[in-house]
């Protein structure tokens, strides 16, 4: 009851704290918008409506209007600079004017005092910002030709990473919402096969309070951090290894801390001789139908957590609080550093996870509830467990669909497989969207 008490405790604080953090999704909306900008000039006219939209410049003005920071105003004046109302540029250029770095202040002080260069020859570089897009709105703002101020390398990128970021997500919704019709067809014919026996380990709910309230939230979300984060900064100064890696090998021995607790606790739970598959029911082999699974379930939950996102959005468009993990991996630029993050992500995280929610706390809480309920309550318990307000009901409808698998599967591998895909993608699109 203690260490319920507390963890309760401990959760609420996190929960509301949640709320007072910045939502990187800003930040992914913001960063995409860029890239539709950019890319602008390479993008077929058939194909803009699906990658970047009738406007991508004007859609990017007004996010920037509706918020923007002191890092974002030189891209506004210029955005302002080149659209149907010029003259509003001027007031930020000439805040720009007056502060900022040097490229800034040299380069407002050209706009402001003349329109148009002369011939409309191309702008040395060097008196450019690096930014790809702010070179190109710079070079075009001084009066350059459009054609001279074109960087085609930089803008096919661009369009290869919307493609990345919207085909690939597009098609894999396309697919899920086939295989939600299929299977709805399949359970109204009465032609889905039955459920197999849910097996597990052999705990009560005291050992599971024990396990996540004792082991996952106290010892290793509380006190294994608070001894091992000095440790750990005092062995990478030994190391001499500085930042931005530092970041990643702190994210990746952190998150070993903390599984290292509940685990341990875990292992002195397990005891006598286990069922047919061991106590958790990994079931690895043969690799080709926990596989399988996963990709099935992956497609499946991707409409259904989209769904409960946008219908989020409707009632709380901006609820804050997103995982800071989400963050340091859209800002990193350093590919041992995002090793890191990938590793904890997409390796230690499903495998963790799957086995404390989906492995042990699902089967003891379907041998009291029914597995209905055991399904319901793991998942909630999995959504609040990532202490975030606004990723809540996205989470609960993962955890849902990962718990659902878990019961018609038989297999914990595949659970782990389907969050690993999730995580995956997830990922893959920070990467992509930081790069």
């Amino acid at each position: 009851m203690v260490c319920l008490a507390l963890s309760v405790l401990l959760w609420v604080n996190g929960l509301v704290e949640s709320l007072g953090r910045p939502s990187v999704g800003n930040d992914l909306m913001r960063r995409q918008l860029e890239l539709a900008a950019l890319a602008e000039p390479q993008v077929p006219p058939s194909l803009r409506p699906l990658l970047i939209g009738e406007n991508p410049q004007a859609a990017l003005l007004q996010e920037l209007d509706r918020q923007a920071t002191a890092s974002d105003q030189l891209l506004r004046a210029l955005l302002q600079r080149n659209s149907t109302e010029p003259e509003r540029a001027r007031p930020v250029l000439e805040e720009l004017r007056n502060s900022g770095d040097p490229i800034s202040r040299a380069l407002a002080t050209r706009l402001l005092e003349i329109a148009v260069l002369p011939g409309g020859q191309a702008i040395p570089a060097d008196q450019l910002p690096a930014d790809p897009l702010l070179q190109r709105l710079s070079c075009q703002a001084l009066g350059a030709t459009p054609s001279s101020c074109a960087n085609p390398q930089a803008e096919g990128r661009a369009v290869l990473q919307l493609a990345g970021i919207n085909l690939v997500p597009a098609l894999a919704l396309l697919a899920g919402v086939v295989l939600i019709a299929r299977e709805g067809w399949l359970r109204w014919r009465g032609k889905t096969p039955p459920l197999p026996p849910l097996l597990g380990p052999q705990l009560g709910v005291i050992d599971v309070i024990l396990l996540i309230a004792g082991g996952f939230v106290l010892l290793g979300a509380l006190v294994t951090p608070l001894l091992i984060s000095p440790l750990i900064s005092r062995l990478l100064a030994v190391l001499q290894v500085g930042s931005p890696l530092a970041e990643g090998l702190t994210v990746l021995l952190l998150y070993l801390g903390l599984m290292a607790a509940p685990l341990a606790i875990l292992r002195l739970m397990l005891n006598g001789e286990p069922p047919q598959g061991g106590w958790l029911q990994y079931r690895w082999r043969p690799p080709g139908p926990p596989l399988a699974q996963a990709f099935k379930g992956f497609l499946i939950v991707l409409p259904l957590v989209s769904l409960t996102g946008w219908l989020q959005q409707l009632v709380w468009s901006d609820p804050g609080g997103s995982n800071p993990l989400l963050d340091l991996v859209l800002r990193s630029d350093s590919g041992w550093t995002l090793f890191c993050f990938a590793f904890a992500a997409i390796v230690l995280a499903p495998l963790f996870e799957e086995t404390i929610f989906r492995g042990v706390l699902l089967p003891v809480m379907a041998r009291k509830l029914g597995p209905i309920w055991g399904v319901v309550l793991s998942s909630a318990i999995f959504g609040l467990a990532h202490l975030s307000l606004g990723e809540l009901s996205p989470l609960f409808v993962l955890g849902l669909a990962l718990g659902w698998l878990r019961l018609s599967s038989g297999r914990l591998s595949s659970c782990i497989w389907m969050h690993a895909l999730w995580n995956g993608l997830t990922f893959s699109n920070l990467v992509l969207l930081g790069s």
